[in-house]
């Protein structure tokens, strides 16, 4: 923002003033995987790690999460972050023919 002043016939003198922009977090959304009795348990491992960037050892765990307990959360982020990688799952599943569902909710 600029206010410009003149001094008689003098120069113009330009005043500057920053003002700092509230900046509101965006909604963080969970990226969650179902289990189901058909997807081996290998693909899933291998979808945490291609669309989550986990670890072996981390995908692994999360894979056991979502067999013993029916759900696990793959990752949090952003509305349209979250949003991407279910769809990015859920094409990838289909395309290697395995129902695996994937979801979002808010955190």
């Amino acid at each position: 923002m600029t206010d410009e002043r003149r001094n008689g016939n003098g120069p113009v003198t330009s005043i500057v003033t920053k003002t700092k922009p509230r900046v509101k977090k965006p909604s963080m959304y969970k990226v969650l995987l179902l289990n189901d009795d058909y997807t081996p348990m290998d693909f899933v491992v291998i979808v945490l790690q291609k669309y989550f960037r986990k670890s072996h050892e981390d995908a692994t765990r999360i894979m056991l999460h979502v067999h013993q307990r029916g759900v696990g959360i793959c990752g949090v982020f952003p509305y349209d972050v979250a949003e991407s990688k279910v769809v990015q799952v859920v094409e990838f599943a289909r395309q290697n023919q395995h129902p695996l569902q994937c979801t979002m909710q808010s955190a």
